[in-house]
C-alpha cells in the first residue's frame, strides 16, 4: 500500500476515535457549558463511548510508553470509573502507565500506598519511602508547594506529662490554586460517633454541603479547571479532584480507646481527637515542587531518612512552617498568586 495512502487511513481511523471523546466545557445547545469531568482533564487518557452494548467505560491512553493509542475497557464487576452508588461499589481504575490496565478498585485512601499521609503524620513519599514528620500542636506546614499548587497541614496534638514533643495528627488541609481555596477537615468532636459526619469542607471561606444522596457529590466549574467533591462512603470519606493538579482521597477517623492506650496518648476523655487520613496523586508537577510531601516528587529524588529503623524522622519544620493554614509564605514556598484572590 502506498505509505501516503496508509498514513490519511491511520489519520482517518484516529479522527473517528477521538470523535467519541467527551471533552469538558462543551456547549449544551443554550449558551452554557456541560458539566465538565474532571477525571476526563487529567492526564493519561481521553474517554470514549462506552463498550457498544455495556455500561462499561473505555479510555484511549494518550501517554507515551507501552499504553500508547491503546484503548482500555473497564471490567464487567466495575464498568464505570465513578459507579451512580459509588458508596457501595469499587470503581474503574484506569492506568495508561507501565501497567497499561482497567481495574476494579475502592476509591478510599491507602495508609501504606504512594502519596499517603496518615496516623502521627506518617507520609509515604513519591518515592515510596515512608517517613514520619512530628511538627507541633496546633502549627501549620506546607506538604505541597508548587508553581501552581499549594496544600497546607493543620496539625492537632497533645503532650503527655514528661513527654519532649507533642503527638500530632493532621485536622485540615488548605488546598490553594489559581485563585481559590478549598479546605477539607474534620470536626472538633468530644465523642465519636460513626453514624455522624465529622467531614467539613469550605470552598473560598463558605460551608459547602456535601450531599448524601443522589450523585452525592458537590461540583463547581471555575474559568481554568473543575472541582469536585464526592462521597466514597455514606459518612467521613469523600474524593476530591481539582481537574489537571490532584485527586486526593480523605477520610475522617478518631483516635480510638484501644490506640490511645496501646500508644500512652493519654487524650482526654473529651476530645475524640478526630483527625484526617488522605492519600495524595498529582498531575502536571514542576521538577522544582517542594513541600515536605511534595519534594519527594522531584526527579532524582533520594531520600535522607535513616531505613530500616522503626520511626524514620523527616525534618524541616523551619523550612516547611507557615504562619497559618491559609498561608502559602514559607522559607521553601514556591506557590505564589496575587492579593486579590478569594481564600478560605
Amino acid at each position: 500500500m502506498d505509505r501516503r495512502m496508509l498514513c490519511v487511513i491511520v489519520a482517518i481511523l484516529l479522527l473517528s476515535i477521538f470523535s467519541q471523546a467527551t471533552f469538558a466545557d462543551q456547549p449544551d445547545g443554550k449558551g452554557k457549558s456541560k458539566q465538565v469531568d474532571a477525571v476526563t482533564q487529567d492526564p493519561g487518557y481521553v474517554v470514549l463511548d462506552p463498550l457498544p452494548g455495556t455500561v462499561q467505560e473505555r479510555a484511549f491512553c494518550t501517554t507515551p510508553g507501552v499504553c500508547y493509542y491503546r484503548t482500555l475497557t473497564c471490567p464487567v464487576e466495575c464498568p464505570q470509573r465513578k459507579p451512580r452508588q459509588n458508596k457501595k461499589q469499587k470503581g474503574c481504575y484506569i492506568d495508561c502507565g507501565s501497567k497499561c490496565e482497567a481495574t476494579c478498585k475502592w476509591r478510599l485512601p491507602r495508609c501504606d500506598g504512594y502519596g499517603a499521609l496518615c496516623y502521627d503524620p506518617r507520609f509515604v513519599g513519591g518515592d515510596g519511602v515512608m517517613f514520619y514528620f512530628h511538627g507541633a500542636k496546633d502549627t501549620d506546614f506546607a506538604i505541597v508547594s508548587d508553581d501552581n499548587l499549594h496544600i497546607n497541614a493543620h496539625l492537632i496534638g497533645t503532650r503527655p506529662k514528661g513527654r519532649k514533643r507533642d503527638f500530632t495528627w493532621v485536622q485540615k488541609l488548605s488546598v490553594m490554586f489559581d485563585a481559590h481555596t478549598l479546605v477539607v477537615g474534620a470536626k472538633e468532636v468530644s465523642h465519636w460517633d460513626e453514624k455522624v459526619d465529622a467531614l467539613t469542607v469550605q470552598w473560598n471561606s463558605e460551608t459547602v454541603d456535601v450531599p448524601t444522596e443522589g450523585d452525592a457529590e458537590w461540583s463547581v466549574n471555575t474559568a481554568e479547571r473543575s472541582v469536585v467533591v464526592e462521597r466514597t462512603d455514606d459518612l467521613n470519606n469523600v474524593r476530591v479532584t481539582v481537574s489537571g493538579l490532584l485527586q486526593l482521597d480523605v477520610k475522617v477517623v478518631p483516635i480510638g480507646e484501644k490506640e490511645n492506650k496501646v500508644h500512652n496518648y493519654q487524650l482526654p476523655a473529651d476530645d475524640a481527637f478526630a483527625h484526617l487520613e488522605t492519600q495524595f496523586k498529582f498531575f502536571n508537577l514542576s521538577k522544582h515542587i517542594e513541600g515536605i510531601l511534595g519534594k519527594t516528587y522531584q526527579p532524582g529524588y533520594v531520600s535522607p531518612v535513616k531505613r530500616g529503623v522503626p520511626m524514620p524522622i523527616m525534618g524541616g519544620e523551619d523550612k516547611y512552617q507557615t504562619k497559618s493554614l491559609h498561608s502559602a509564605i514559607c522559607n521553601k514556598c514556591r506557590f505564589q498568586r496575587s492579593s486579590s484572590v478569594a481564600s478560605a
